[in-house]
């Protein structure tokens, strides 16, 4: 018989941990501002049926939310505390600002790095991307506004991505005569295929919120309302339809998924039988089939 290794995957519940935070409420919202450069990524947990879900705000309106060195560190360790947190199962990640979500590398920024310091900052940038597509839960992507170079690269290594219709969506790279350098290269042409992709990077092309829909590069395009949000609403009302379902099994389709697609079929399938495996001894499993034998609503744990 076909053995699979084991694989169990196991997220011990770790509490947030910032230093010198502060708390307000705000609508059922918890928000967590820190000191004046931590407050450039702010950390939202909604409560009441919103519970599950974790919200990461980009907040630096003067730059268009660019990735500088300090957001591009603040939001590692949001995401290393959020990896092993047993409560959250789906991530936003959004805009604090209206008319963006993020406008790539912080160019001024890096008009200031030596050559030396240019490719390990490229490096690090990209390690952040890719840490949106190994969280083990699912990532929605809020475009409200533009989203450009490393910010689309970003909302690409996203599971989903919601755009409101007249968001700004490219990769400009080759405009200032270089490549995307954290992903685009590779996500864009696995979303959209290698021709669009091409012709979107090659020619440096920003498109609206409606024609990104249109080629598949998001999910669902909404109109954008007049507080700028309409993208990060719709974000949640999809987060909220993942959350009442089994926290392991979600898990383990997005893992079963990502794998798949790196290898054949047959391999893939594999694989999918793999994760499959490691639901079986799951409390949640169980819960699933004795609330549908007593007809309620079943309560999962993640177990």
């Amino acid at each position: 018989p076909m053995r699979y290794p084991a694989f169990p995957m196991r997220y011990p519940a770790f509490p947030m941990r910032y230093p010198a935070f502060r708390l307000s409420m705000a609508r059922g919202i918890q928000r967590r501002t820190l000191s004046s450069d931590a407050s450039e990524l702010i950390v939202r947990r909604p409560t009441g049926e919103l519970e599950g879900i974790v919200e990461l705000s980009m907040n630096r309106p003067k730059a268009r939310n660019a990735l500088s060195k300090n957001l591009v560190s603040l939001m590692e360790d949001a995401i290393e505390e959020i990896k092993f947190d047993k409560t959250a199962r789906v991530v936003v990640l959004r805009s604090e600002n209206a008319g963006m979500f993020c406008a790539g590398a912080d160019l001024k920024e890096r008009s200031q790095m030596t050559e030396d310091e240019v490719g390990p900052f490229v490096a690090k940038l990209r390690g952040l991307v890719a840490s949106f597509t190994n969280l083990p839960m699912p990532v929605i992507a809020a475009i409200d506004g533009a989203a450009l170079g490393g910010g689309l690269e970003m909302a690409l290594a996203c599971d989903m991505r919601v755009a409101g219709d007249s968001a700004k969506i490219g990769l400009v790279e080759t405009k200032l005569a270089i490549i995307p350098g954290a992903g685009g290269t590779q996500n864009l042409p696995r979303i959209i295929g290698p021709a669009k992709a091409k012709e979107m990077i090659f020619s440096a092309k920003i498109i609206e919120g409606t024609e990104a829909y249109d080629i598949g590069i998001v999910n669902k395009v909404v109109p954008q309302n007049e507080t700028g949000d309409a993208a990060a609403l719709a974000a949640v009302e999809m987060a909220k339809d993942i959350i009442p379902n089994g926290p392991v099994a979600v898990k383990m389709a997005k893992l079963a998924i990502n794998k798949g697609l790196e290898v054949p079929l047959d391999s893939g399938l594999q694989f999918e039988q793999t994760c499959y495996a490691q639901i079986i001894p799951t409390k949640d499993r169980l819960e699933g089939l004795a609330s549908f034998r007593e007809k309620r609503k079943p309560v999962y744990k993640g177990e």
